[in-house]
């Protein structure tokens, strides 16, 4: 049960803390969340990672849809050396994902060590 409120309170708050604040303020909020929420180690990475990968991989498909992929086109003809917006998306995911999910474990193991 603990998990699952971990991963949606990391979802929520990082989908507000992104509002105001830099794309780095998930990790913030995923090492807060699993400091004050005590899971396992193993189950802080998975909440972070699972909370965030979805929360971008919805909002990066959603905002690159609003304007027909076409920003997400050329991105990904720069970065990736191929026209493949699905790939892109799901590296954008996968990049903010990894950083909430090692914060949360950061966390997890900050809560453990007091």
């Amino acid at each position: 049960m603990k998990f699952f409120i971990a991963l949606i309170l990391i979802a929520l708050l990082s989908f507000a803390a992104c509002l105001y604040l830099p794309w780095w303020s998930i990790a913030v909020v995923a090492f807060l969340v699993t400091v004050f929420i005590p899971v396992k180690p193993a189950a802080a990475f998975f909440a972070g990672f699972t909370a965030v990968f979805i929360l971008w991989l919805g909002l990066s498909a959603w905002i690159s849809s609003a304007n027909e992929h076409v920003l997400a086109h050329k991105v990904s003809m720069l970065i990736l050396k191929m026209d493949n917006v699905g790939l892109l998306i799901f590296a954008t995911a996968l990049i903010g994902a990894l950083v909430a999910g090692f914060a949360a474990l950061t966390g997890s193991f900050v809560r453990k060590a007091q």
